[in-house]
């Protein structure tokens, strides 16, 4: 396999999954990881399929629905969603369905998690890459609050024996865990790389790469110097920019950003 730099359609929220496909396209991307939410269009794999013929820009990966705003997309039924996101993958022609572990209330669900991921990766051909979350803390000073359990079996995916994982940096930073020491416990394991950056705060800050505390550009040259051939997906936080242009400027920078530093060490 050879390593994409792919766009989150997440990362163009409040414009919608069309706009995600004409800004990856427009500056270059390599690829486009859609993420099923709210908006419509990321719940049709026919659409999905128009966007990326039009744009001629490939799905690296699909993001099923499971965060606590697309609890009701595509039902309510965990299992389901992903099934359904594997449905999209195919039809589209990624490799990667991206997932969370189950939300602590959903018991049952987390109870055949590990071993459902596993059947799901062996009968769909697909790498079911799970990500890492992190412990929910309350706005407080000290960086070294406890944090509440609202994973199961955990939000740690190196801690399982799952076959296929994603390192999301923003998460990492929350987390309070080193990216480097994760990607060296998960080895082979790591499939698919959500670039981002944060400072520790409780928020899940999604920052462009490189405006934040967590060595994106070590991180990167880690990965290239280790022979890391998935995925790497910019899913950012652009809402607060005032404009398009703007909006545009992140994810140029984002782009560039991985580039400079995932080459790096490959040359």
């Amino acid at each position: 396999m050879t390593t994409r730099i792919g766009l989150s359609t997440s990362s163009v929220y409040p414009e919608s999954t069309a706009h995600g496909f004409a800004y990856a396209a427009q500056l270059g991307y390599d690829a486009v990881e859609v993420m099923v939410g709210i908006d419509a269009l990321s719940q049709q794999t026919s659409a999905v399929q128009q966007l990326s013929e039009h744009h001629e820009m490939p799905v690296c990966a699909v993001h099923a629905p499971c965060l606590l705003f697309t609890q009701r997309v595509w039902g309510t039924e965990p299992w389901g969603k992903l099934e359904r996101s594997a449905e999209m993958a195919h039809a589209v022609g990624a490799r990667t369905v991206v997932v969370h572990p189950p939300f602590r209330w959903q018991k049952d669900y987390a109870r055949g998690f590990v071993d459902g991921i596993a059947a799901l990766e062996e009968s769909t051909g697909l790498f079911f890459a799970v990500e890492n979350m992190y412990p929910w803390r309350a706005q407080v000073t000290s960086r070294a609050a406890t944090g509440m359990q609202m994973y199961l079996p955990g939000w740690d995916p190196s801690s399982e024996t799952y076959a296929s994982t994603t390192i999301d940096l923003s998460h990492a930073a929350i987390a309070e865990d080193d990216p480097v020491e994760m990607a060296e416990r998960l080895g082979e394991r790591l499939r698919h790389v959500h670039l981002t950056d944060g400072t520790g705060s409780p928020k899940d800050e999604h920052l462009v790469p490189g405006r934040g505390e967590m060595d994106a550009a070590g991180f990167l040259r880690h990965l290239a110097g280790t022979g890391f051939d998935g995925d790497i997906v910019l899913e950012i936080n652009t809402r607060r920019c005032d404009s398009r242009e703007e909006r545009e400027a992140d994810l140029r920078e984002s782009l560039e950003f991985a580039r400079e530093h995932f080459a790096v060490a490959a040359t």
